[in-house]
């Protein structure tokens, strides 16, 4: 295989979309698109955009901001319970992703 051919795949996987599942308390599976990702603090937070079925969206696909934790090898994605915490997250995500997108206050 030529090394062309081979960093135009390595350059698609780059650019791809991470889809990522999340099963609620309900243990329903809900799916998203990670937007980014900020680490404050010893935490990690994410931003995540619902991503629906093709002819199944009535809505806007709200930014959805949480706090991902770890509990050995299992991933823990929790909303942020503290108002003022949110609210910083909130403006830094939206300061990195104002190019991307457009934020209703």
């Amino acid at each position: 295989m030529d090394n062309e051919f081979m960093n135009d795949i390595e350059n698609e996987e780059e650019n791809a979309p991470l889809i990522v599942s999340v099963i609620d308390e309900d243990g329903e599976e809900h799916i998203f698109e990670e937007l980014d990702t900020l680490e404050i603090d010893d935490n990690e937070y994410v931003a995540l955009l619902p991503v629906y079925d093709d002819d199944v969206t009535d809505e806007d696909g709200e930014l959805i901001i949480l706090k991902r934790n770890y509990d050995g090898d299992e991933i823990y994605l929790e909303p942020i319970e503290n108002e003022d915490e949110f609210m910083k997250i909130g403006r830094m995500f939206e300061d990195r992703l104002s190019d991307m997108f457009e934020f209703n206050d």
